[in-house]
């Protein structure tokens, strides 16, 4: 008889050190939201450099960080909010030399703000009518 041990699948070291990584980057937005509002937010995101280290985008690296972020999400104790995955996803793909933007956008009818990453004008961690739905306000 197998155990459920042995049947689930093992997760690579790189995926946990990341999903580490993700989870601590939503501590850290939540800390900075509530101790200095969404303005500091904006401009740790803003100043947050793109390495030199990658010169290609390779869509299997952005999925991957963008699924890391979703998994990290689920482990995160409270409800996180769009701006704080928008915020670390942009923060790690560009920690991986992708040079992704936060976009911050809203509806007017009923009013909504949302936060999305793109990646050379392409969403990549939400769906790609998001665009079509919300006017961006701006981009950093």
């Amino acid at each position: 008889m197998v155990s459920q041990l042995e049947t689930r699948p093992i997760e690579p070291v790189e995926s946990r050190f990341l999903t580490s990584v993700a989870f601590a980057g939503l501590l850290v937005a939540d800390i900075v939201l509530r101790l200095g509002g969404f303005r500091l937010l904006h401009r740790i995101v803003k100043r947050w450099p793109v390495s030199k280290r990658n010169l290609n985008i390779d869509d299997d690296e952005i999925a991957g960080v963008c699924t890391t972020v979703d998994r990290a999400t689920s482990y995160y104790v409270k409800h996180t909010w769009c701006l704080q995955r928008a915020a670390v996803t942009t923060c790690l793909l560009r920690m991986k030399g992708i040079p992704a933007q936060m976009v911050i956008g809203c509806r007017k009818m009923p009013f909504h703000g949302h936060a999305w990453v793109e990646v050379n004008n392409r969403v990549v961690n939400d769906n790609n009518m998001v665009q079509t739905f919300y006017c961006t306000l701006y981009r950093c």
